[in-house]
């Protein structure tokens, strides 16, 4: 909310009634717009006024929210509620009233601390840094097991000279006497008492004896950091890790931001991931799977031995407990084997001869339902 809600009346801007729905605020919006807009009446100011009074107005009018709260303004500009608060109560007689004080008089609408173009939060009041982000290229391993690595960080950072005071080192920070550290003072404006920045201080509420010569007094400069970090064992490709305090430095004694670290995974040539189950593709020789056999399986710490059972198809897939990510957390995925049976392109005389013999005894042709 802003002063020229009550100073104008956004419904006879754009020429529409209190009762106008949203369908018609925008067309008539639409309609002066296009004949207010500057690039058609190039040279005309008062146009271009026009312009921006329409604009306010369909920006108010437009938002639900600011809609309401406009006209619960409007309503008491309207009934005199303005004019020096007259009749009886804490402010009758023409009493002074601060900025501040409206917002306990009127608590009933939505910002009004800002009616005269200032945030309800002070701008001294302290503010919290902005997150920072970096990026963690991670080997297979690595996301799998965890690890201590560290991530570069460009952007934002507390002043490497003053360490964020702001002061140049060996010179003083002394609280403001002019708003005693409040960073506002207030200015008497008939009725309304107005709180601006101190002007001694700039609304900062403090006084600098000697401003650093390296970030010229702000506490802060850009530079790339180098900021250590745990990786989690079982971290996810693409996902964040969020270092709570490592991101930009707060405003006015304001906390600093997190620092979110997106996570890249290198593929494995052997193994996969679903969840915090490992996978893995085993190959099998034909006589393997039609006979049975015990096979290696290889693991990320070492190998285990899998009992093929007679007869298993290619695709089968086993499961091999506690062989996934242990995520520290008591419970630990599984390693999951899928075999394919390995057909070879190529066989020499003798083995020609023996799988043209087995042809005879095996069964009937696997092939008989696909008739049609």
């Amino acid at each position: 909310m802003n002063r020229d809600w009550v100073d104008k009346d956004f419904y006879k801007v754009l020429g529409i009634g209190r009762d106008a729905d949203q369908d018609q605020i925008k067309r008539a919006y639409r309609k002066l717009a296009q004949k207010h807009h500057p690039d058609a009446n190039q040279g005309d100011e008062k146009a271009e006024d026009k312009f921006k009074d329409i604009s306010e107005a369909y920006a108010t009018l437009s938002d639900p929210e600011q809609r309401k709260e406009y006209d619960e303004v409007r309503r008491m500009v309207d009934s005199g509620g303005f004019r020096g608060f007259g009749g009886s109560g804490p402010y009758a007689g023409g009493q002074r009233v601060r900025v501040e004080d409206l917002s306990d008089l009127f608590g009933g609408i939505g910002g009004f601390g800002d009616l005269f173009g200032r945030s309800r939060t002070r701008t001294t009041s302290p503010q919290r840094g902005a997150d920072a982000t970096a990026e963690s290229h991670l080997t297979f391993e690595e996301a799998v097991r965890g690890v201590d690595t560290a991530v570069t960080v460009h952007g934002e950072a507390a002043c490497s000279r003053c360490h964020g005071s702001g002061a140049e080192p060996g010179t003083s920070v002394t609280v403001c006497p002019t708003c005693r550290g409040s960073g506002t003072v207030a200015q008497n404006q008939g009725v309304f008492s107005f709180a601006s920045p101190c002007p001694q201080c700039r609304g900062s509420g403090m006084l600098i004896e000697q401003a650093c010569v390296q970030c010229h007094g702000t506490g802060t400069e850009v530079r790339s950091r180098t900021v250590k970090v745990r990786v989690p064992a079982g971290v996810k490709p693409g996902g964040t890790i969020r270092l709570k305090g490592k991101g930009s430095p707060g405003r006015n004694g304001g906390p600093p931001g997190d620092l979110l670290i997106k996570t890249h995974v290198a593929h494995h040539p052997v193994f996969g991931r679903r969840g915090d189950d490992l996978t893995v593709r085993l190959p099998i020789t034909y006589s393997e799977a039609v006979l049975g056999a015990k096979v290696e399986v290889p693991t990320l710490n070492g190998s285990v031995t899998l009992k093929v059972p007679p007869g298993t198809p290619g695709g089968k897939t086993f499961r091999i407990r506690g062989k996934g990510i242990d995520r520290g957390r008591g419970k630990t995925g599984d390693l999951l084997a899928t075999v394919d049976v390995v057909v070879p392109q190529k066989v020499n005389r003798d083995a020609k001869k023996l799988l043209e013999e087995l042809r005879a005894f095996e069964p009937e042709n696997p092939r008989a339902n696909l008739r049609v």
